[in-house]
């Protein structure tokens, strides 16, 4: 959906818009902030060093080969999980070293209170058990388990590499860095305060990190994610409740990543910072 204040300009043939959601914008910042807090807390350890597993068993273990274990190792590394732990998940992927679980991706669909559509994406070694708990996360908290198919053709899958805007050679500015990552399949390039969030297809992040990487910019993070397409705008309470949703959700060991469609205005968000 793009709003009427958007302006849509081509460069080397491509749509890039200039003037992007705040809705989309202002829950990737909330959602960052608060995957730094996790990774503070260690909760996010497990869970990296799963991503850092499976994709050593698919790919190999040689990041130099295989970009998905490449960066999984980086995030890993981004959110100070040690490097012991990082090394021991990648043989245990790749079978060099014993103990590696049989891991399935598994995803759900449902929503969250005031139709929000929730994507859930699951890694898990009990199919039983992470069905019970992303039922039992959604119902606890308003919202309910869905059909499959039933909210998923409200994202698409996109590649996401988020660029912090201090980079060492001092502030990294929206155009500089539409200049590095346009040629590499940028779609479109988010303002999230203290960083830029890149979208492109999902097959073109590798090439747009590659890109980052060789201007000698640091990246946050780059992976492939589900991105909604369409939105439902929420107020103070609508928000709260999305929020609440995704926090029980992630509270699971199960659960990798959670994608909502709720729209969060910059007053909402403002609100939001201030609790």
């Amino acid at each position: 959906m793009v709003c009427d204040s958007q302006r849509s300009t081509l460069h080397s043939g491509r749509s890039i818009r200039e003037d992007h959601m705040s809705g989309h914008s202002k829950w990737a910042t909330t959602k960052h902030k608060k995957a730094a807090l996790d990774a503070k807390r260690g909760k996010l350890f497990a869970k990296l060093i799963k991503n850092i597993e499976v994709a050593a068993r698919t790919g190999g273990g040689d990041p130099t080969g295989n970009p998905t274990l490449y960066d999984a190792i980086q995030k890993a590394k981004k959110s100070s999980v040690p490097n012991d732990n990082i090394d021991r998940a990648v043989k245990r992927g790749s079978g060099a070293e014993g103990g590696g679980a049989d891991w399935q991706t598994i995803m759900y669909e449902g929503y969250a209170p005031g139709g929000v559509a929730v994507l859930i994406e699951c890694l898990t070694d009990n199919r039983n058990r992470a069905a019970a708990e992303v039922r039992t996360a959604l119902t606890r908290n308003g919202g309910n388990l869905a059909d499959p198919g039933s909210v998923s053709y409200v994202f698409d899958r996109k590649g996401v590499v988020v660029v912090p805007k201090e980079q060492s050679d001092g502030a990294l500015t929206e155009d500089g860095l539409l200049e590095v990552v346009l040629e590499a399949g940028a779609e479109e390039v988010n303002d999230l305060g203290e960083s830029f969030e890149i979208v492109s297809e999902a097959s073109d992040f590798v090439a747009i990190r590659q890109a980052v990487q060789q201007a000698g910019l640091d990246y946050e993070s780059a992976e492939a994610e589900f991105v909604p397409n369409l939105q439902v705008e929420l107020d103070v309470e609508g928000a709260r409740k999305m929020m609440r949703v995704v926090d029980a959700l992630e509270d699971s060991d199960d659960v990798q990543n959670v994608f909502v469609n709720g729209d969060v205005s910059d007053e909402v968000a403002a609100e939001l910072d201030e609790e």
